[in-house]
């Protein structure tokens, strides 16, 4: 699992047609919330951790649920003929799209992190309509699409013209450009992610991706970051155990139990009825920003929030199925 949930189509094989009941409710929200946290937890764990090393960490926590997983449902982690190659891509777009996210946390604050990660979706319904053609876009989504980038502008222009780095969680424009380009690889991530699993077993490609990416990520810290193995040990320190319980959140509470929630949830539900939650998503991930960390609070910020979490529910927003026309005349022959 990357920063956001990747809900599939609503395809026989992948997702269930029952109606929500209010414990399924309860069960996507707490995905939606959990999800919404990483930003935070990444923010935590890069107060004394590189960057490319938590990323690292985190996956290898993941692969390890996964393998896990994989194994008590019984689905074989063996790599068939024809499959190493979109793993490997699958194991580049994570070492990308994570490398991405986790340094624009670090350089920006998590608030921020939250707010322009979820703009994934514009690309996501980009690539559908342009690209793969799975989907068309429609006059509400492309409302949607307005929504979403309004506030990511209206909020990088807030952040260009600040001058506050004396404030500890202050972002920066590098920092939220990082962030823009992880959400960019995120929508192309999870597009490609949409056409593997349909002929790869789902539990199978997540694993390897994983293993692929924790590759990625030790040659590159092993390569350019500069720092003491030795003080992961340091759990005396109140700030190392604030960076573990971190990684710890993000590898197994966002790739753990919101990967085991999804799936579940899945099995019961059209993906468009769960996917239309996810708008809480940055909402949330800036509540969690300003009580956590400290973020700055500031209208700009709650109103890009807002625009985006807007976007998001139109975008995702269940289209009216047409009810068919019954012919009572016919109906008697």
């Amino acid at each position: 699992m990357s920063t956001a949930p990747q809900l599939e189509p609503d395809t026989p094989g992948l997702s269930g047609q029952q109606p929500l009941t209010l414990t399924s409710v309860l069960l996507v929200m707490v995905t939606v919330v959990v999800w919404a946290g990483t930003p935070t937890a990444v923010r935590f764990s890069t107060d004394l951790l590189p960057p490319i090393t938590v990323a690292g960490l985190r996956f290898t926590l993941a692969a390890i649920f996964m393998a896990a997983w994989a194994w008590l449902h019984g689905t074989s982690l063996r790599i068939n003929p024809g499959e190493l190659r979109p793993m490997l891509i699958g194991g580049v777009l994570l070492f990308l799209q994570i490398g991405t996210f986790t340094l624009g946390v670090h350089e920006s604050n998590a608030s921020h992190g939250s707010i322009f990660i979820n703009t994934y979706i514009f690309w996501v319904v980009a690539i559908d309509h342009f690209v793969t053609r799975h989907d068309r876009l429609s006059i509400r989504k492309s409302l949607g699409l307005v929504f979403a980038a309004t506030g990511a502008v209206l909020i990088l222009m807030t952040t260009a013209r600040s001058h506050s780095a004396e404030v500890a969680e202050s972002a920066s424009l590098n920092g939220d450009l990082l962030l823009l380009l992880s959400a960019f690889i995120l929508g192309g991530k999870i597009s490609y992610t949409k056409t593997t699993v349909a002929r790869i077993a789902p539990d199978r490609f997540i694993f390897w991706h994983d293993v692929f990416g924790v590759v990625l990520f030790a040659v590159v810290a092993l390569t350019f970051e500069h720092f003491d193995p030795s003080t992961l040990l340091e759990f005396s320190d109140p700030g190392m155990r604030a960076a573990w319980g971190g990684i710890a959140y993000q590898g197994f509470a966002v790739a753990g139990l919101c990967y085991a929630l999804q799936t579940r949830l899945l099995e019961k539900h059209a993906a468009s009825k769960v996917a239309v939650f996810s708008f809480a998503t940055p909402l949330f991930g800036v509540l969690f920003a300003v009580l956590l960390r400290g973020d700055p609070l500031s209208s700009a910020l709650f109103i890009s929030g807002a625009s985006i979490a807007v976007g998001i529910l139109l975008v995702n927003y269940p289209a009216r199925q047409k009810q068919p026309v019954t012919d009572t005349a016919s109906s008697d022959d």
